[in-house]
């Protein structure tokens, strides 16, 4: 084989193995980010100017430096081009669903670095290079579809360029939550800090909040650098502190889902001069339970009305829709109408309770023939069926077990007749022998 054969056959195997390789860099690359970028105005004669939104572009990188040669976007529209360094790829995992056009919500402020006033971050009040702090500083959040992902990021760019380095990140795997009553439920939340940050190092704290209707409460709050919860925790509410440490899992379990935990919940995590947080949102959904009284219905005679009530019972929240439906002997479906609903009523444990009320008059052909009567309740956490029989005399058509009551009862009493005949009969003809003989 001659020398320049050999070459080039390294030279398609370079060539193959660089394709190769840019192929697989390519697959685990990062999605490219469109932000909208929220250009805050000053007010102008005491009002307040919305903020104008400029299209913008986050081009992300996990390790390395900028790959040479990368355009910043040949989009008119794109207003602003951020090249980002995210060694936790906090930010990668936007991938639009196969099919689908959808892109994940994403925001870009300016962001300005502050000590906090809060007791349980006031340790991370420590000596910090001015040099460092007094840069361009912005904040991104990112919302996934559908209640996906979630991410809070804190970036600091390079003096005078487009680069950014993310310093702290706050993610979520799902920002919609929903849990059966006294399911216990994870309220996912990490977060991540840069090691080659100067802020690395200096403590952090974790604080979660609950927020509804307009009011709100600290659930927990917890000095990561002295290692005390200021705080304590809400009965029923705890966290894995050790993981925390190690891994940054801030996650807030719940023991035992309440009607009441439905509400937002904060995951905060404070740093020196910097705060990032993702919200969550919880919903408690218990489907109704039904009953119908009376059950069994009685026994109704064509023309004759009947009342029927069906009481839904331990469902939350309050969303509920009450029908009823008649199938007759044919197989055929009829709706009824929701009948008359009474209002609902709370338990104690925060659920709810709702009844609805049926009047029947048999004298209709539709409800003459009977059938089976069903309570239905619609509800976010599904749907309820409940059922009794409407039997009418004459018309009703009896169920296999009534037929095979009937049999039996047949049986027996063919059986009695059988037993009295055998007893009386043989008796009868002997008298009647005797009276034969005396005659003659």
């Amino acid at each position: 084989m001659s020398g320049t054969t050999v070459t080039n056959i390294w030279s398609i195997c370079n060539v193959f193995l660089l394709s190769c390789f840019v192929q697989a860099f390519a697959s685990h690359a990062c999605p490219t980010l469109e932000c909208w970028y929220l250009n805050e105005k000053a007010a102008q004669g005491g009002l307040t100017t919305p903020p104008s939104q400029d299209k913008s572009l986050l081009h992300i990188r996990t390790g390395g430096h900028r790959a040479a040669g990368l355009q910043d976007s040949d989009d008119p529209s794109i207003l602003r081009v951020y090249h980002v360094a995210d060694p936790a790829a906090t930010l990668c995992h936007w991938r639009s669903r196969r099919g689908s056009n959808r892109k994940p919500y994403c925001e870009l402020n300016r962001f300005q670095p502050q000590l906090s006033s809060i007791s349980w971050a006031a340790s991370l009040a420590g000596q910090l290079s001015p040099i460092y702090l007094q840069a361009d500083w912005f904040s991104a959040a990112v919302q996934g579809l559908d209640g996906g992902p979630g991410t809070s990021t804190i970036m600091r760019a390079h003096t005078g360029t487009n680069e950014l380095d993310v310093v702290l990140s706050v993610s979520s795997t799902t920002m919609v939550v929903q849990s059966r009553l006294g399911e216990q439920v994870l309220l996912d939340c990490n977060f991540w800090a840069d090691p080659a940050s100067p802020l690395h190092g200096s403590g952090f704290a974790v604080e979660w909040r609950y927020q509804s209707r307009g009011s709100g409460r600290v659930l927990l709050a917890y000095d990561g650098k002295s290692d005390r919860l200021v705080e304590p925790p809400e009965e029923g509410a705890m966290m894995d502190f050790e993981g925390l440490h190690r891994s940054g899992n801030a996650s807030l379990v719940l023991q035992e889902a309440k009607v009441d935990h439905s509400g937002i919940y904060i995951c905060m995590v404070y740093m020196p001069h910097l705060l990032a947080q993702v919200t969550i949102q919880l919903e408690i959904t218990e489907p109704p339970s039904l009953s119908i009284h009376p059950s069994p219905l009685p026994l109704t005679a064509p023309g004759q009305s009947l009342t029927v009530h069906c009481e839904a019972s331990g469902f939350a929240p309050h969303s509920l829709e009450l029908s009823w439906e008649l199938k007759g002997p044919d197989g055929k479906s009829k709706l009824l109408g929701p009948g008359q609903l009474t209002g609902h009523r709370q338990a104690g444990d925060g659920t709810y309770s709702q009844d609805t009320r049926l009047e029947l008059d048999t004298s209709d052909p539709e409800l003459g023939s009977g059938g089976e009567l069903t309570c239905v309740a619609r509800h976010p956490g599904g749907t309820r069926r409940a059922s009794v029989a409407l039997k009418v005399i004459g018309f009703s058509t009896p169920s296999i077990e009534d037929s095979m009551a009937m049999v039996g009862v047949a049986l027996v009493l063919y059986g009695l007749i059988k037993i009295v005949s055998w007893t009386i009969l043989p008796s009868d003809s002997n008298e009647a022998a005797e009276s034969d003989k005396k005659k003659k």
